[in-house]
């Protein structure tokens, strides 16, 4: 039958097991992941299958822009192996440029013998003849004009530095205007370099009611003069050889007659053609324009790239093989998350169970601990987080085996100091009942020591418990320590002279001269009382007690010894000479010692004051014992007002300076 107010020890249902549950949550997180991941893989690839080739022919497309772009831009092939480097990286691709000799220009394939190019390229690069189609695919591409010359082709029409910003000038005055109108406009600037101001919205007839004039940025400038003349010869001569009447060109590539225009403005904006018959201006019209895009080939022919072929690829030079989501590439994959979710059940099978048996032994061994049954230490096999909890665990045990021990060891001692004055008063008092003792002075004298030395004890007991509740309250003030050695060592005359000890205070000391000290008088009294009551204790007749106060060599420390010419500590029973009612002779006679609190007691005040006690003996020829408190301005941290119930029954301090 189950005991009241215990647990239940029977084995946990599987559904509460630590175990049980880790290998549920593995498991499903496995599957979780497997199943996941394969959705994933199979929703992707089919994807990357459906978007691969328009996603190609884009690519391509922005690389061949880019390209053109160079071409446009430089007479020379020279320097274009960065662009292309870049290019392939950001796309991925090999990307390879050759003359139409296929002699190679610049190729992103790496290493001392790349993979052999293609039979067919996948594009001709030429800015003056450019290839409709892949210019249309390129989301950045610039608009091609009915010529098929790339309009970043500009050649002689480029504008210097200095007419480039007195035409922005103008056009920032103009934008200025309009936007002060109500206008929203902005300035573009063209590949030559040239300003032109576009309206918000595209209404450019709104300018017509405001008298912002932009006519300033029609006429062209010197530089595009001297190149407009000489694309006008060309394309005069190249009428003339079919037998037609020149033109005049004006800036945008609009023609008219070829009588001058009027010198009072600039050139019209719309062309006057020579009165023809429709059928025949038709004509005439294709024929110029035809003249006008060869005259700009022969014109820009100088200044921009010759034709590459350009050739573009996977980056190993081979094709990517698809996927095919067939019923045994289905199987492939579900046999591989079979695989997965049983090596991770596996795993979590391991690692449970080496989790689960040292948490048994540690179950098992506070559950003895708990019915106060011997506990063996748990073993410790791995220096993991189990490991230390079972190293802590068994640190635990037997901290508490030893509290135990010196549990009972107290209690038996505070009964035997408490009945040994109580039984002396009671047999005193039983005497005097029965008519044995005679109620004299005498009489009264020995049970008043009696009830004195049991007061002690308790007020030492009382003590003690306060320090270790954290209770112990101190009244620091400034204290000269050689005065207060004073004070001690005359309440102690005269049980030293009763005993034959010469009590002294030494003036000179091995070191400097002691640091000013805030403490509680009163408790610093009564540790160094209780200091020199043991020294007397100790020491036979005709031996010497010394007090002595200096600083110490790092000067933040007021060090005061108690030395004696006893009879000495030994070595084994040296480190318990602070322990409570610890006494080295163990038949605890009144006669040959204390209760054994009086050193548990200094240390304890010492601790309170921020500072240590320390002993130090030779057996037969005495002991040293150390206070060490900090020197002012460093203030104790337990100081706090202390109430008339709390101080010892000794004199009010004395507030010397």
């Amino acid at each position: 039958m189950r005991s009241r107010g215990r647990p239940d020890r029977r084995r946990l249902p599987l559904r509460k097991s630590l175990l049980v549950r880790l290998l549920a949550v593995s498991a499903l997180v496995a599957a979780c992941s497997v199943a996941a991941t394969a959705w994933l893989a199979v929703q992707t690839t089919s994807g990357a299958i459906k978007q691969e080739q328009g996603q190609n022919l884009t690519a391509d497309a922005r690389i061949y822009n880019k390209l053109l772009g160079y071409a446009a831009g430089h007479s020379r092939w020279d320097g274009v192996e960065r662009t292309v480097h870049e290019l392939a990286t950001q796309s991925g691709r090999r990307i390879a440029l050759t003359t139409e000799g296929r002699e190679i220009i610049a190729d992103s394939a790496t290493g001392a013998s790349p993979p052999a190019l293609p039979t067919q390229a996948s594009a001709l690069v030429d800015p003056l003849s450019v290839d409709t189609a892949l210019a249309a695919q390129s989301s950045g591409a610039t608009g091609t004009a009915a010529d098929r010359v790339d309009p970043r082709a500009v050649g002689p029409f480029r504008l210097p530095a200095a007419e480039r910003t007195q035409l922005r000038r103008t056009a920032d005055r103009g934008v200025a205007c309009l936007n002060d109108a109500g206008i929203a406009s902005d300035v573009v600037e063209g590949p030559s370099g040239r300003p032109r101001i576009q309206i918000v919205g595209n209404a450019p007839d709104r300018i017509l009611g405001t008298r912002c004039s932009t006519d300033a940025l029609d006429g062209p400038t010197e530089t595009e003069k001297k190149a407009l003349g000489a694309l006008n010869q060309l394309t005069n001569a190249c009428l003339d050889r079919q037998g037609r009447a020149g033109v005049q060109l004006r800036l945008d590539l609009s023609w008219g007659d070829t009588e001058p225009e009027p010198s009072t403005g600039p050139a019209r904006r719309l062309a006057t053609p020579v009165p023809v018959p429709a059928v025949q201006s038709s004509d005439n019209d294709r024929a110029i324009a035809s003249c006008v895009g060869a005259a700009r080939r022969e014109q820009l022919s100088s200044y921009v790239a010759s034709p590459a072929l350009l050739f573009i690829g996977d980056a190993g030079g081979a094709t990517v093989p698809g996927f095919d989501l067939s019923p045994a590439n289905t199987a492939r994959i579900a046999g591989v998350a079979a695989l997965v979710l049983a090596l991770t059940v596996g795993a979590s099978v391991l690692a449970g169970v080496r989790l689960i048996r040292p948490l048994h032994a540690l179950t098992g061994a506070a559950e003895r601990m708990r019915d106060g049954e011997e506990s063996a230490p748990v073993p410790v096999t791995t220096d993991n987080e189990i490991g230390r909890l079972a190293a802590t665990f068994n640190d635990m045990t037997a901290h508490r085996a030893r509290l135990e021990e010196q549990r009972k060891v107290m209690v038996s001692d505070v009964a035997h100091e408490l009945r040994t004055p109580l039984s002396n008063i009671r047999g005193w008092l039983e005497a005097a009942q029965d008519g044995v003792a005679d109620l004299d002075a005498a009489f009264v004298s020995s049970l008043l020591e009696e009830a004195v030395q049991l007061q002690h004890i308790v007020d030492d007991l009382q003590d003690l418990a306060a320090a270790d509740a954290g209770a112990l309250r101190l009244h620091p003030a400034p204290v000269r320590i050689d005065d207060l050695l004073g004070q001690v060592a005359a309440a102690h005359q005269a049980r030293a002279e009763t005993a034959g000890v010469t009590l002294t205070v030494r003036t000179a000391a091995p070191g400097p001269p002691p640091l000013p000290l805030t403490a509680d008088p009163v408790r610093l009294r009564q540790a160094l009382g209780n200091l020199v009551s043991n020294a007397i204790r100790h020491t036979a007749p005709d031996g010497h007690v010394a007090l002595r106060a200096y600083g110490s060599e790092s000067g933040d420390e007021v060090v005061v010894d108690v030395e004696d010419t006893g009879s000495g500590i030994s070595p084994e029973d040296l480190p318990y000479v602070f322990d409570r009612f610890w006494r080295a002779e163990k038949s605890r006679s009144r006669r040959t010692g204390g209760s054994g609190l009086g050193l548990a007691i200094v240390r304890k005040l010492a601790e309170a004051h921020g500072g240590a006690v320390s002993a130090a003996s030779t057996e037969g020829k005495g002991s040293v014992f150390t206070l060490r408190l900090p020197a002012s301005p460093h203030r104790t941290p337990a100081a706090r007002p202390l109430k008339p119930s709390d101080r010892p029954d000794e004199p009010a301090p004395d507030h010397q300076g």
